[in-house]
């Protein structure tokens, strides 16, 4: 039976046409050996040869690499430039000048590339280099020309060298005209592949300048309107501002009136009761006195009312604040211990300071048998509590939502109900969960974002 034939299947690489079969037989000859001092770069070729097929050995320096190749020819050797003891080009000379290894191929690996560094390494003997940072692609590339250049003899071999002056400096070239032009080759394929690579980078600097430009030119758009909707805002927030100004000074105007309408009826109430002390009309006359009373009690809620959120909240002292509403209790009448932390602050409606005199004032108001108010802090599942808690007759369950409807209780004026709605003013919240009879306990629950501790 005949034998058959090795299937010659080519592909392109660079331009540089590779037969697949020639190819498995020229790297089953023998091992390439990588001189890299730096284990990284080391790795990284030796992973793109062994994915072509090839075998490696790996030297981390010049004199290891001499004494590999003593030991084990490789059949080729791709060398880093810049190493200490020993670079690149004085471990190509001594490869080349070793009758021994002279005819193996030498490929410098550099990032430097200059006219000198291509002068160095013909004057070194290289047969090719391979420029940083580069692709698997082109490294596969200039070792099958290196490799395809073993089986065909160099026709014009040259013995005695030239001198070339470069930068000053004076190399002897000792290659011949078949090496010089394969070098010059390489040299110019890599320029061109450098010359593509920046022509793309410059296509893509340019596409992204003119997307950057239209981004540009779209936020300088959205700042325009985003200015107009502020000005427009600003000048509805001035109008706002000065109908609430007059609105205030009506509604002032009018609570004044008020009560001095309610004082003159006060006083003829008390003279008339004077004028006919009839026991039978007593409850009408408590009744007229009760109503009196809780009219003034509305006018006062109302003008703590319209006060809320008329100024921008702000960052409020947590002790400033428990020592502010303290200056309001009569001394004596029960002790107030503020274990509240130095330099903690929330931020608040300024008005916050009145919530605090309102727990006070509640606590004496409906405690009982109350001795001692404590403000203390405690972190909880990423929110920051305020503890005011008593030692008085506390809320009976029924009533720890209710106290908070302004509805509810007694004192109409600056209430629980109130509190709420300017600690809401920036998330804040108040809730009352004491142990009935134990004492009142409210916790106030600053979100995150709205507390500081600045001591």
């Amino acid at each position: 039976m005949s034998e058959k034939p090795i299937l010659q299947k080519e592909h392109n690489v660079n331009g540089i046409v590779c037969r697949d079969a020639e190819d498995r037989l020229k790297k089953a000859a023998g091992t390439i050996l990588i001189v890299e001092d730096s284990r990284t770069q080391a790795e990284y070729l030796r992973a793109i040869l062994e994915e072509e097929g090839y075998r490696t050995v790996i030297a981390k320096s010049g004199s290891e690499a001499l004494k590999q190749i003593a030991v084990d020819r490789p059949m080729m050797v791709l060398t880093d430039i810049v190493m200490p003891e020993m670079d690149g080009y004085e471990l190509c000379c001594r490869i080349k000048q070793d009758k021994n290894s002279s005819d193996i191929p030498v490929i410098l690996v550099t990032r430097l590339f200059n006219p000198e560094d291509v002068i160095k390494g013909l004057a070194s003997g290289a047969d090719d280099f391979i420029i940083k940072p580069f692709k698997p692609a082109y490294i596969h590339s200039r070792i099958s020309t290196i490799l395809s250049h073993l089986e065909k003899p160099d026709p014009d071999e040259l013995r005695s060298g030239f001198e070339v002056t470069v930068a000053n400096t004076t190399h002897v070239i000792s290659a011949s005209r078949f090496r010089i032009f394969n070098l010059l080759l390489s040299t110019y394929e890599a320029a061109v592949n450098n010359n593509r690579e920046l022509q793309e980078a410059h296509e893509r600097l340019y596409l992204s300048n003119e997307q950057l430009q239209q981004a540009v030119a779209d936020i300088r758009k959205s700042n325009q309107a985003l200015e107009q909707e502020n000005t427009e805002r600003r000048q509805v927030e001035k109008a706002l501002a000065e109908a609430n100004k007059k609105l205030n000074l009506l509604s002032g105007i009018t609570r004044h009136d008020i009560n001095n309408q309610l004082l003159i009826l006060n006083g003829f109430v008390e003279l008339l009761h004077g004028e006919i002390p009839d026991p039978s009309l007593e409850h009408y006359f408590s009744r007229i006195t009760k109503a009196s009373s809780q009219i003034t009690a509305m006018i006062r809620f109302t003008k703590d009312y319209e006060n809320i959120g008329i100024r921008a909240p702000a960052w409020q002292d947590l002790q400033t604040l428990v020592n502010s509403a303290e200056k309001g209790v009569i001394p004596g009448l029960l002790t107030i211990k503020n274990d509240l932390p130095a330099g903690a602050e929330v931020f608040a409606d300024p008005l916050i300071v009145k919530i605090f005199f309102n727990l006070i004032d509640n606590a004496l108001r409906h405690g009982g048998k109350i001795t001692t108010i404590r403000f203390s802090y405690q972190a909880r599942n990423g929110d920051q509590i305020i503890v005011c808690e008593d030692d008085g007759d506390g809320v009976i369950t029924e009533e720890k939502e209710k106290i908070f409807e302004r509805e509810f209780g007694k004192n109409t004026g600056f209430g629980l109900a109130i509190s709420r709605e300017i600690l809401d003013i920036t998330g804040i919240t108040i809730i009352e969960n004491g142990e009935p009879g134990k004492g009142a306990r409210f916790e106030i629950v600053v979100p995150p974002g709205k507390f500081r501790a600045t001591g």
